[in-house]
């Protein structure tokens, strides 16, 4: 027998949800990306030997959902959902990546919640390895944290960062910048008060793209001493190849001095039949200064440096369903300890750890 009372209730939830989508322009979307891979990597200064090892890896599945809601004028109010899937363990979380609310309109878009820094946005495109094991992650921003506050990582500046207020501009004549900044809410859980500034500009028009971005990571290391980061890029889209390349300098200031280091990435896209050719080089030089820290995957000294090398091609199967395969080698000197950013192997100094992978990604 039907019950009255339920058929009301489901009427009455209809009608509210009916109202609201309404009113709210909803989009489902997200990106399933995984590869099967051999990596290992040769002997390190020690004597030490990893064994190698198929894998199925996860490059950054994600599943999200987004909307907007008309205000008045050009103001709008903006939301965004996203959560990461692991395909190959079957786990995930949800709101762990891109989440938001805020407003846009003609004068640009202020949100809060959990977001990329516009120093990670500034460059991201130019990796054509972005975001799996081959990526640039390994030496430019010294690695790679999908989500983070200010204390649960201190050494990378390719992150999401927690807690964060942002404001992206819009494009002016070919121009546009971002700021974030990541709230100091650990100050009253340790013994100083870290934040985060992180800002880029842009100017993109036609072919030509030329980024600049600075990130301060305050009071991380230890109290008093800020981290800072710097890059330049430049893109150029010819008509079947694209050539980009970017420079950078991290700097940390830690309890026992200041360590330094100046990295360098380059990366050709080149269409070839259906499909593309891709290539990528880092090159990190030694770490300079009197720290006695290694942060992230560096330090100071003599013969602490690495190139990292990337051969892969693309081939798309439809306009959202694409295969891929990479091979990817970090070269470490005697004193590097440098790995993948992504699935990372856990090497000792001085050995190098090199993937090749065969993969497919499809987006919706």
């Amino acid at each position: 027998m039907k019950n009255p009372l339920a058929g009301a209730a489901f009427a009455a939830l209809a009608a509210c949800c009916t109202g609201a989508f309404a009113q709210s322009n909803v989009t489902l979307y997200g990106r399933l990306n995984t590869s099967m891979e051999y990596s290992d990597a040769s002997t390190a200064s020690d004597g030490t030997k990893l064994g190698g090892t198929g894998r199925l890896t996860n490059n950054r599945s994600v599943f999200g959902m987004r909307g907007e809601e008309s205000l008045y004028g050009s103001l709008k109010a903006i939301w965004q959902i996203e959560s990461n899937i692991s395909l190959d363990t079957g786990s995930g979380q949800l709101a762990s990546r891109n989440t938001r609310i805020g407003l846009a309109g003609s004068a640009g878009s202020f949100f809060m919640g959990n977001w990329t820094t516009p120093y990670l946005e500034a460059t991201s495109s130019y990796d054509p390895f972005y975001p799996t094991t081959a990526g640039y992650m390994a030496l430019i921003g010294n690695g790679s944290t999908p989500t983070s506050d200010n204390v649960q990582d201190t050494s990378s500046f390719d992150r999401r960062q927690k807690n964060s207020v942002h404001y992206r501009s819009p494009k002016w004549n070919g121009f546009s910048g971002g700021v974030t900044w990541g709230i100091n809410e650990e100050r009253i859980t340790v013994p100083r008060n870290p934040s985060l500034w992180s800002f880029a500009g842009a100017y993109d028009n036609g072919p030509l793209n030329v980024v600049l971005a600075y990130e301060r990571h305050n009071n991380y290391q230890t109290a008093g001493r800020d981290d800072e980061g710097m890059k330049i890029g430049l893109s150029y889209q010819f008509p079947t190849t694209k050539v980009s390349a970017i420079y950078e300098r991290l700097h940390y200031r830690t309890a026992t001095g200041d360590l330094k280091r100046d990295a360098y990435y380059a990366s050709v896209v080149q269409k070839l039949w259906t499909g593309s050719l891709r290539a990528g080089v880092g090159v990190a030089g030694n770490g300079r200064g009197n720290a006695t820290e290694t942060v992230g995957f560096f330090r100071s000294g003599a013969d602490t440096g690495a190139v990292q090398a990337t051969l892969g091609y693309e081939y798309p199967l439809s306009k959202r369903t694409s295969v891929f395969g990479f091979y990817s080698r970090i070269f470490n000197k005697k004193n590097a300890t440098y790995d993948f950013a992504i699935n990372e192997l856990g090497i000792s100094a001085g050995a190098d750890p090199q993937t090749v992978a065969l993969g497919m990604r499809h987006v919706f």
